[in-house]
């Protein structure tokens, strides 16, 4: 299965740029499907983590106010080109996805 993740990170001076795409639904529980007329149930993100050499660099707690396909960016220091950085979450339904990329 492809990732639903997609990350750029991209080292300057020893600083990260990191900038991340997590491609899910995030439903709230209050939007009715307009054919069934039922309301489309709660399905979001719960956690995005961050890790850099297998150091947490950044935790995201979300709740249903993140629209769909969240984007997500940030920068951290003591990064090198070459690092390992993966990112994954966690959502309330239980689903998980994560993806290791290269610092360029």
């Amino acid at each position: 299965m492809a990732s639903t993740i997609k990350v750029k990170a991209k080292v300057s001076g020893g600083v990260a740029d990191v900038k991340s795409l997590m491609l899910h639904p995030m439903e709230t529980g209050a939007r009715v499907d307009a054919e069934t007329e039922a309301v489309v149930p709660m399905h979001f993100i719960t956690q995005l983590t961050f890790t850099n050499n297998d150091k947490v660099v950044m935790v995201a707690n979300f709740s249903t106010a993140v629209s769909r396909d969240p984007y997500f960016s940030f920068k951290f220091s003591n990064a090198s080109v070459g690092d390992t950085l993966k990112v994954a979450w966690v959502d309330n339904n239980g689903g998980t996805d994560e993806i290791e990329s290269v610092l360029e």
